[in-house]
């Protein structure tokens, strides 16, 4: 069974830094691409960042670019997202996700619970 769990979300200051963890279960880090999604209060969901199962290429929106960080640690089947630079409207639920296909797949095909970012003085 596809498992995903987030952790590492939290309440920080503008300008400050989290790092969120998403540790997976049933499935290899070899076998799926993961994906970080956010969604903030009454917006649409949004990519994130996207870190390939084949060769660890990374992708990133624009809006987080240069800020943001995603890897891997595939002993520990752990996908971290750094998160520096954060500003209010970084604020969300961020969700990781997993899908065989591709990064750029339309819906991705397991999905975590969630975990809230709150950027606020």
């Amino acid at each position: 069974q596809v498992q995903l769990v987030e952790s590492g979300g939290g309440l920080v200051q503008p300008g400050g830094s989290l790092r969120l963890s998403c540790v997976v279960s049933g499935f290899t880090l070899d076998d799926y691409h993961i994906g970080w999604f956010r969604q903030a209060s009454g917006k649409q969901r949004e990519g994130v960042s996207c870190i390939s199962r084949t060769d660890d290429t990374a992708y990133y929106s624009d809006s987080v670019k240069g800020r943001f960080t995603i890897s891997r640690d595939k002993a520990k089947n752990t996908v971290y997202l750094q998160m520096n630079s954060l500003n209010t409207d970084d604020s969300a639920v961020y969700y990781c996700a997993a899908d065989r296909s591709s990064c750029f797949v339309p819906n991705f095909s397991s999905w975590g619970q969630g975990t809230q970012v709150t950027v606020s003085s």
